[in-house]
């Protein structure tokens, strides 16, 4: 039961932030809602980065991903849209093995983060299907109300 309501969360934030995804066009990558924000494009591209990322922390490591948005400055990282999309789509289908593969027990097993200190794998896996939302809600601003 724990394993189908995780997918089902799974499926839930991949549906609402693909409302927000699916208004970027490769002419909208470079909007900002203001001087001082990220591009639409660097955030998009840093959503695929950190899901795959926080794979790591999960037992599951993307060897060929490298951050080039995390703690870094937008410096147009983000403007191929194909490969924004890829890293996001891989970033969904690494939560979706993630489920499918962690036992019911494990999602209570401690992960030691640089950025949290020690939480739950479920507290953890919480956290990454925030962070999709949130920047999704980003995008949709800027995307409406940006230059």
């Amino acid at each position: 039961m724990q394993n189908e309501l995780l997918m089902d969360m799974v499926a839930q934030n991949r549906m609402t932030c693909a409302v927000a995804f699916s208004r970027i066009t490769p002419e909208s990558l470079s909007c900002r809602l203001n001087d001082q924000t990220a591009s639409v494009g660097f955030i998009y591209r840093h959503i695929g980065e950190t899901m795959l990322l926080f794979g790591y922390f999960f037992g599951l490591p993307a060897a060929d991903v490298q951050n080039t948005t995390m703690g870094q400055p937008d410096t147009g990282q983000g403007q191929d849209l194909a490969t924004s999309h890829i890293l996001v789509e891989r970033g969904f289908s690494m939560l979706e093995q993630l489920v499918n593969e962690t036992p019911e027990q494990a999602w209570l097993d401690p992960i030691d983060t640089p950025f949290f200190g020690k939480v739950s794998k479920g507290r953890l896996f919480a956290h990454v299907l925030f962070h999709n939302a949130n920047h999704a809600g980003q995008i949709s601003l800027t995307l409406a109300r940006g230059q």
